[in-house]
């Protein structure tokens, strides 16, 4: 065995809320996890300012700070955590290879994807200059804080009616911005659009600006047709043109569906492939929550020990 290659009984690949469960729940059967972060170490929370729909913190806390404290925890129970990216894999015989960097390789009896899903952007500085400051990707996380504020929604397919529903509950003013001149989304969710009375759809409309310095204070907007620009006075900015969930490199290998995510078989986090395992937002296209991805980590931890112990590596 050269020095570009190392075995370990269980590799973690990604290091989100479903990442970390899993490498305490591995770490606490003496599995002795590996963890790779990944580009994004903590994941899409590593944007968020404040988690207040987790169980277990009564006043909120910083999507980081959560995410250290998971990482502390999974530490403490022998988690050996890495820098690091995963650039292929290989999982065509019983041990899993895994290659770091385009480099070293990782040979691992059992295998957990945690990779996550990224949020689609608009692409504008803007809007990436002030998130965490009103611009966000997950009404259903964020929605909460304009509670009575006119808040903007970009997107016209059926997540971005039903976040679009969800503002409309709580915030004074929802302006849907369409890029089109029709919804995208199901029939009967735009009945619903356009039955709620605070929700105004602005048409065949791009966002060419957010404004506010620190926070937001507005968008500009354009109509693609006409040119006419227009601005709306807004404090929150919801982007929901759709997620990508991070798969490239498990293409040749593992059974996706059409949009990338991972299928695991039902009530499990088994892949296709036995003794590779997926947990959190690379398999979970509906529900992308921080508690859901906590919940599969468990799940894919306790399959992979049980895997394991079926074949004799304890």
């Amino acid at each position: 065995m050269d020095n570009h290659t190392e075995h370990v009984k269980c590799l973690i690949i990604g290091s989100g809320p479903a990442g970390y469960t899993a490498a305490i729940y591995t770490g606490r059967a003496n599995i002795n996890p590996l963890m790779y972060q990944g580009m994004e170490p903590g994941g899409q929370l590593m944007t968020t300012t404040e988690v207040e729909n987790f169980p277990g913190y009564p006043e909120g806390v910083d999507g980081p700070k959560m995410m250290d404290d998971l990482r502390i925890q999974a530490e403490r129970f022998g988690l050996d955590n890495r820098f690091g990216l995963a650039t292929s894999v290989d999982f065509s015989g019983p041990v899993h290879k895994v290659t770091i960097d385009e480099k070293k390789v990782i040979e691992a009896d059992a295998v957990i994807i945690s990779t996550g899903a990224s949020a689609k952007w608009l692409g504008l500085e803007s809007e990436k200059r002030l998130q965490g400051g009103g611009v966000s990707a997950c009404a259903v996380c964020d929605g909460f804080f304009y509670k009575g504020q006119d808040v903007a929604l970009v997107g016209g397919g059926d997540t971005a009616a039903e976040e679009a529903l969800y503002l409309s509950k709580i915030c004074n003013k929802v302006h849907m911005i369409v890029r089109r001149d029709e919804l995208r989304a199901s029939r009967i969710m735009q009945q619903r659009v356009f039955d709620a009375p605070n929700i105004e759809i602005h048409w065949d409309s791009s966002t060419e600006e957010v404004l506010g310095e620190q926070v937001v204070e507005g968008a500009r907007l354009v109509n693609n047709k006409t040119g006419e620009k227009t601005e709306i006075a807004i404090t929150g900015f919801f982007v929901a043109i759709g997620h990508k969930p991070n798969t490239g490199i498990f293409k040749d290998w593992l059974d996706m569906d059409e949009l990338g995510y991972l299928k695991v078989q039902a009530g499990s986090t088994k892949t296709n492939i036995p003794g590779v395992f997926a947990a959190g937002d690379v398999a979970d296209r509906h529900y992308r929550q921080a508690v859901t991805a906590a919940g599969t980590g468990c799940m894919a931890a306790l399959d992979a020990e049980r895997y394991l112990s079926e074949k004799g590596i304890g």
